[in-house]
């Protein structure tokens, strides 16, 4: 029986509800198929379908490990915003920090193509903080550019230290998807509807401009540097 203290509350260290959570996370990952399914959505978002054929499984087999992590709480499900019949797979942001995995993530930063619909937002701040954390080229694009960076992105990017290039959001040259030494799409509906290369990666990250607060365009920029800041600290 666990020791208590004068108060009544138990002494046992291994009760500690955080302890439990990194035990059950990291019994889930006890398998190399579920190893394999994590370091993957470390750093890409995935379908189910996209991420069994990415690894090679039948969807049945590929189903049963998701709900060992989905269980674990390793994983979650997120709605697409582009089609929303669809669902996201991701690591829950808060495991990334407690989980000791290996990663797909290159060993030095590439120049990045990062795409959205309207290039006015997510993929304009990705692409300024990939320069930023990396030190490596990072360009933008989007499948229906707005006519211009939206004010909400260039106030986001000035409290993080940053500047948004003063240019006009560009269309997506499907050319520029064959050349690019690494794609992201930060954007589920382009995701779903540019025909990407095999090694895109893709970060499911809310559209802010639909909220159109200052707390929106604040949690992509979180949400893109924190994804940014893996392959910087991999590099």
């Amino acid at each position: 029986m666990a020791d208590r203290d004068p108060s009544g509350t138990s002494t046992d260290p291994t009760a500690s509800p955080d302890l439990q959570r990194r035990a059950a996370a990291h019994g889930a990952l006890g398998d190399p198929v579920r190893l394999a399914m994590v370091d993957r959505l470390v750093v890409s978002d995935s379908t189910p379908g996209e991420l069994a054929r990415a690894l090679g499984l039948a969807s049945n087999l590929a189903a049963h490990h998701l709900g060992v992590l989905e269980r674990a709480g390793v994983v979650e499900r997120v709605v697409s915003s582009g089609d929303r019949r669809r669902r996201y797979l991701r690591v829950r942001p808060e495991m990334v920090e407690l989980l000791v995995v290996g990663t797909m993530v290159p060993t030095h930063a590439l120049p990045a193509l990062f795409v959205c619909t309207h290039n006015s937002a997510r993929s304009q701040l990705a692409a300024a903080l990939w320069r930023e954390r990396t030190g490596a080229e990072a360009t933008s694009a989007g499948t229906e550019p707005a006519p211009r960076i939206h004010p909400g992105a260039r106030r986001a990017a000035m409290r993080r230290g940053l500047e948004l290039a003063d240019t006009t959001p560009r269309h997506l040259d499907v050319g520029e998807l064959e050349a690019a030494s690494l794609v992201i799409t930060v954007c589920d509906r382009a995701h779903e509807e540019v025909p990407l290369p095999a090694d895109a990666l893709h970060w499911s990250i809310p559209d802010p401009v639909e909220a159109g607060t200052a707390a929106a365009f604040d949690s992509a920029a979180a949400l893109i540097d924190a994804r940014i800041e893996r392959f910087a600290a991999a590099g």
